[in-house]
């Protein structure tokens, strides 16, 4: 089995490099703040964290691609660095700490890219969760000061906690009834938002989690934790990974149930 421990500590030292620039401007007066075509904000922090993260790349791993949110694709091969500079924009501009920088490395296998290494990085929060393929899922303040971390085993709807980011998200696209029929299933909702969810899921404080809209550098980290923490992480129709535009998250045990709910044809 590959060793994925020095790509790890790579992320980790990336991670580091853009929680200094993402905080140094965190709730600054003078940050910053275009709207891009699809009328979403990005912050100059999220531009600089991404060219501090491709800079640091491409002295260290110069072979590999790197897929960022706000530059796009670089390079080719079978390694793809995959980079979300700031996942919480509107958190982020808005002085609310829930937002984190998200950082993967993909390998092509069967079926595509699948994520091998993941670290979620939210400063702001004062955490960080991160896993490596086969060797599980820890958070912490670095990689020597570590829990390592598993989903609940919460088997029953009745009694799970379900997170998720925003109504109108579902009701666009029509998927409203059933999101509203999971809620009124379960034993708590709430919308925590963006990354946190799935970093919740993998810790076990959170049981089931989903969005109907997402892009694969909003979900290529979340889904090597979630998965290394033993959970199951797939598009809403089932398809394993981070490829569908969606998302649905859960400690496995409630995995087919959750897709039933948010997917009529599943």
């Amino acid at each position: 089995m590959a060793d994925y421990h020095d790509d790890l500590r790579l992320a980790h030292v990336l991670a580091d490099a853009a929680d200094a620039v993402t905080m140094d401007r965190f709730k600054a007066l003078d940050l910053k703040v275009e709207t891009k075509p699809d009328m979403t904000p990005v912050s100059e922090a999220d531009k600089a964290a991404e060219e501090l993260i491709r800079f640091q790349l491409q002295r260290a791993r110069p072979r590999d691609a790197v897929l960022g949110e706000e530059y796009g694709i670089e390079g080719t091969g079978p390694r793809r660095w995959v980079i979300d500079p700031i996942d919480g924009t509107k958190n982020y501009v808005r002085g609310v700490p829930v937002w984190a920088t998200l950082i993967s490395l993909m390998e092509a296998g069967e079926g595509g890219y699948h994520p091998v290494v993941g670290v979620v990085s939210a400063p702001a929060l004062g955490r960080r969760w991160w896993a490596a393929k086969g060797a599980g899922a820890f958070s912490g303040r670095s990689l020597l000061s570590a829990t390592r971390l598993s989903v609940s085993k919460v088997s029953g709807l009745s009694d799970a906690s379900f997170a998720y980011s925003s109504l109108s998200g579902w009701e666009e696209r029509g998927r409203l009834d059933g999101f509203l029929d999971l809620t009124r299933s379960v034993w708590r909702t709430r919308a925590y938002g963006d990354f946190w969810p799935y970093m919740m899921v993998a810790e076990g404080s959170v049981d089931i989690c989903a969005e109907p809209e997402l892009s694969l550098w909003d979900m290529a980290a979340n889904a090597i934790i979630v998965q290394e923490a033993g959970g199951r992480f797939t598009g809403l129709d089932g398809t394993p990974g981070p490829h569908s535009g969606n998302a649905a998250a859960s400690n496995g045990l409630l995995h087919d149930e959750l897709l039933g709910f948010l997917n009529p044809h599943h």
